[in-house]
């Protein structure tokens, strides 16, 4: 356990938030990892490639051992977004359409992240 009371990474790359499992460089039971780790840094995308969840697109291209696929938009209502904060999973298209907080929590998310939707989601240009 860190001081802060969070869990520590296990050692084979993975972490419970939830009900679910988060893959890659995480350093907290809020998903959190290596590459981004603010405060606001709590959600992990599930990949429809594997179907697992990971922190960010870097832990994926580092650990999942794939190239990454991105969610077509006839699959935003899968469930595909997980909150570090309380452990609830959201479908895409509701995370698109509040994408700075969870809506079951309110947890905030960080606003930055919209930046990086290209690399998890099919947009329309």
């Amino acid at each position: 356990m860190h001081a802060d009371g969070l869990n520590s990474p296990p050692p084979d790359g993975f972490i419970p938030v939830g009900t679910s499992l988060v893959y890659g460089k995480v350093i907290d039971g809020l998903t959190r990892c290596a590459h981004y780790h603010s405060v606001l840094d709590i959600i992990a995308i599930r990949f429809p490639c594997c179907g697992r969840y990971y922190p960010c697109f870097e832990c994926h291209e580092e650990c999942a051992g794939h190239t990454a696929q991105r969610w077509p938009q006839s699959r935003w209502e899968e469930k595909a977004i997980l909150c570090g904060a309380c452990g609830k999973e959201h479908s895409i298209a509701g995370y698109l359409a509040a994408p700075d907080h969870c809506p079951a929590c309110r947890a905030r998310f960080n606003p930055r992240c919209s930046l990086h939707h290209h690399l998890y989601f099919e947009m329309t240009e």
